[in-house]
């Protein structure tokens, strides 16, 4: 949804998970060096980087602790010593978005997300150790730039958002609004679910700063969790994290909403771009790039499922015919109740060890709602959003080992 600032915000049409994004780190390790530790490694991860539902992350900070997290973002962990400073240019909204405001939550949200920095939920969420093999280098030049250019190169990607915090800032204003949306303002939705109201009306404001308040626990989630995984590599190579090469390429945000700038009808308007299952992919030049990739275009960070695959792309020049906006996954083709039935968790991750793709979940259920064909062939998607001139894939990942939710 592009909608005028004059307009409406839905947390509905933002996403519950707010800011359920994307973080890619590169290595200097090739699939031969990590290969003989994979196991290791991903166990390393599983214990590291709690998953599932409910899971609390290590990182104990105080209620209020909490509120400087959620309007500093990834800022405040790298002045923690979570991160390097070079993380936080390689971020999206170089890990903090302006104007979240910690008054704007409730209490609930604050139980909720507290216990909950650096773990990477449930669901499709997952931290995955990957491999660009030669053959899926789409763009050679474009990669390099990247910081890909060795043969079988080892990346981790990751995927989570704002836990249930997120969740409780969307649920809390997604009551607010219902009980204002008709009675004070007139509006009529079909569907409960897109309840919203004036983006200028002091409902519609306060929601804004609370949402932002869950794209910074985001970033801040991403930021502790790539720690944790720094320091698993660095345990299992005796090495340092810098001396493995272990630098961010970038950290995507899905299920947001932002002020921007974009032409329509040959007009510059400022609108309010919500981003529900979608990512952002600004083309070369766009000052809001993050500097050096600012002549190639945004990263774009899209997954596929844990048996198939994951894409980098960048953004284009022609993708302001989508507002800037691409696809932000694959996609599901069946209900996970439909996955349940057709695959058993166990056996599954039995056949993909066989395969060389080594898996830990919390639950066998949760594995199997996550199969690879319950999702869409994540090559057709990135073919469609190439033919859309929408995104332009750089180079495709192959997995190799999986931590799931």
């Amino acid at each position: 949804m592009d909608v005028g600032v004059g307009g409406v915000i839905s947390p509905g049409g933002i996403g519950f998970d707010i800011n359920c994004g994307m973080r890619l780190v590169i290595t200097n390790l090739t699939s031969d060096d990590v290969r003989p530790y994979l196991k290791e490694i991903v166990d390393l991860l599983f214990q590291r980087v709690p998953a599932g539902v409910g899971s609390h992350g290590f990182l104990k900070i105080s209620r209020q602790e909490f509120r400087e997290v959620v309007e500093q973002g990834a800022r405040w962990c790298v002045e923690h010593d979570y991160g390097w400073e070079e993380d936080l240019e390689l971020t999206e909204e170089s890990g903090c978005i302006s104007g979240a405001d910690a008054a704007k939550i409730s209490e609930r949200a604050i139980d909720r997300g507290y216990n909950q920095i650096g773990t990477l939920g449930g669901g499709n969420h997952y931290l995955e150790v990957q491999v660009a093999r030669p053959e899926d280098v789409r763009d050679k030049e474009l990669a390099a730039k990247f910081g890909i250019t060795i043969p079988n190169q080892i990346v981790v990607m990751f995927h989570c958002g704002s836990r249930g915090f997120g969740h409780q800032v969307a649920t809390d204003y997604l009551q607010i609004f219902l009980k204002v949306m008709e009675s004070k303002y007139g509006i009529k939705v079909l569907d409960r679910e897109l309840a919203c109201a004036p983006f200028e009306s002091p409902e519609g404001r306060d929601y804004f700063a609370a949402m932002k308040c869950g794209l910074n626990m985001s970033f801040a989630n991403r930021q502790v969790i790539l720690h944790r995984i720094r320091e698993v590599f660095s345990e299992v190579f005796g090495r340092s994290a810098e001396d493995l090469g272990m630098r961010m390429i970038y950290d995507v945000a899905h299920n947001t909403a932002k002020l921007e700038k974009h032409t329509v009808d040959g007009k510059e308007k400022r609108l309010l771009v919500h981003r529900k299952g979608a990512t952002r992919a600004f083309g070369p030049g766009q000052e809001e790039v993050a500097a050096p990739y600012r002549d190639i275009g945004q990263p774009v960070i899209i997954g596929g499922s844990m048996e198939t695959g994951s894409y980098l792309l960048v953004g284009t020049s022609s993708g302001d015919q989508t507002f800037f906006s691409t696809a932000h996954g694959s996609g599901r083709t069946m209900s996970r109740t439909k996955a349940r039935k057709l695959w058993h968790g166990k056996q599954l991750q039995r056949d993909l060890e066989a395969r060389g793709i080594y898996i830990r979940s919390t639950s066998w259920a949760g594995l199997a709602e996550e199969a690879g064909a319950a999702y869409k062939d994540i090559d057709e998607v990135i073919e469609a959003t190439e033919l859309a001139g929408i995104s332009k894939p750089v180079v495709r990942f192959t997995p190799i080992g999986n931590v799931k939710g």
